[in-house]
């Protein structure tokens, strides 16, 4: 995704969701969307009644940024998804919750995606054994996945200041070792992101 050099914690309050986007700064109470829950911009807290495009648009946006990928990434995953077999959202979702950098941040080893994707492009996360520097990399049951030892002490401080989370059903971790494992690939219901990917789906099919 091309770097986004404003205020990341705006997007979380123009989707009206929190992304945890910031980091550390997310789980706390400085953090700008507890503080201001609305849009952004001097007509952020005026009310409006979106329209259906509108409604599709913010969904979509929401996606994206949740998983901090570029449009052109967005779409090519959603023509992909069209192809498997199975409903297409969850497909899409499916896709998104592979991505290596994903599954790093949902193991608690950083404390948002943006954070892990630099863990993997500076060559600290390997799979199987083998260093990877590829965020986007498509992880598949059994996949092993695991932090260097080099970046073991700032992956515990993170665990430490974000506090450890449970990784979802289909991925299991060793925060002794800083060790994950896939277990399954991820069904709709261990996917806990508040997005309504029929809308993502109506959005591109108009």
């Amino acid at each position: 995704m091309g770097r986004h050099i404003k205020a990341v914690c705006k997007l979380c309050r123009r989707e009206g969701n929190k992304l945890f986007l910031k980091g550390d700064k997310c789980y706390t109470d400085k953090c700008p969307f507890k503080r201001r829950p609305y849009a952004p911009g001097q007509h952020g807290q005026l009310p409006s009644k979106p329209s259906e495009y509108s409604i599709r648009l913010r969904e979509k946006q929401k996606a994206r940024r949740t998983y901090g990928i570029s449009e052109r990434q967005f779409k090519a995953y959603f023509e992909k998804s069209l192809k498997w077999k199975g409903v297409t959202g969850e497909k899409l979702l499916e896709l998104l919750e592979r991505r290596l950098d994903n599954v790093i941040y949902r193991l608690g080893f950083s404390a948002s995606r943006a954070q892990a994707r630099q863990f993997v492009r500076h060559g600290h996360i390997t799979v199987n054994g083998r260093k990877v520097d590829i965020p986007s990399l498509m992880v598949k049951t059994g996949d092993t996945v695991k932090v260097k030892d080099a970046l073991s002490g700032k992956v515990k401080l993170i665990m430490e200041k974000t506090g450890e989370k449970q990784p979802p059903a289909w991925l299991s971790a060793d925060t002794s070792l800083l060790e994950g494992k896939v277990e399954n690939i991820p069904k709709r219901s261990d996917i806990g992101e508040p997005i309504t990917e029929s809308m993502i789906v109506e959005f591109y099919s108009r």
